[in-house]
């Protein structure tokens, strides 16, 4: 068993939370998170560069200049590579990099991520959040009553307007939802917020991440 604490919004620790790292994998499986990671990036990629070969530019296919006895290079026609405005020798082509993982290891990967970030201590969990009002500075104070001074990863267990309006300025802090975590946004950032609703749903295991 693990003992992650709980804070306050003045930055306050309230309880410790009893956490089974079974429920979290047990281990971190870092071939595992690489797998995950490499995913993410090759999802990014659009994959939609074109480069036109010699077949497909505009120009003449006659030979410019006989073969021999004029003093240049040999070289055939306009539209040859070496010709500027010619075709690509080695053309670039449309491909899907997407890659897959199924269900359970992204799962799996997920938790592995936020096991790391709780052996690190790098993990905020906070017993809730009450604003009166949207206002960044409110939410920079709570902030900054955690300690969280590099980038964070802020998760909440459902949409709630207040804390996206307040949060969504703040430098370098990317908010998200529990049911959207993932393992290459939880180490990408240096730390991550949850609220303890939030991380009682990922131990529990009811939400279903979303789909990348």
């Amino acid at each position: 068993m693990i003992e992650v604490p709980v804070f306050n919004q003045n930055g306050q620790e309230i309880e410790k939370l009893q956490v089974d790292e079974a429920k979290l994998g047990g281990k971190i499986n870092n071939a595992l998170l690489k797998q995950a990671v490499v995913m993410y990036h090759a999802n990014k990629r659009q994959g939609t560069v074109r480069t036109q070969a010699r077949g497909e530019v505009a120009g003449s296919t006659r030979k410019m200049f006989k073969q021999k006895g004029t003093g240049n290079a040999r070289t055939g026609g306009i539209r040859n590579p070496i010709k500027v405005g010619g075709g690509h020798a080695k053309q670039r082509r449309p491909k899907d990099w997407r890659q897959a993982l199924p269900k359970k290891a992204r799962r799996a990967a997920r938790n592995a991520a936020i096991l790391s970030k709780i052996e690190s201590k790098e993990i905020r969990i906070i017993d809730d959040i009450k604003l009166d009002q949207p206002k960044t500075k409110l939410m920079a104070q709570i902030f900054k009553a955690l300690g969280i001074e590099r980038t964070c990863l802020f998760a909440v267990d459902g949409r709630n307007e207040t804390i996206e309006r307040s949060a969504r300025n703040i430098d370098r802090t990317t908010l998200t939802t529990v049911a959207q975590l993932n393992a290459w946004d939880i180490l990408k950032n240096r730390v991550l917020l949850v609220t303890k609703a939030g991380f009682q749903e990922i131990l529990d295991g009811k939400k279903k991440e979303a789909t990348v």
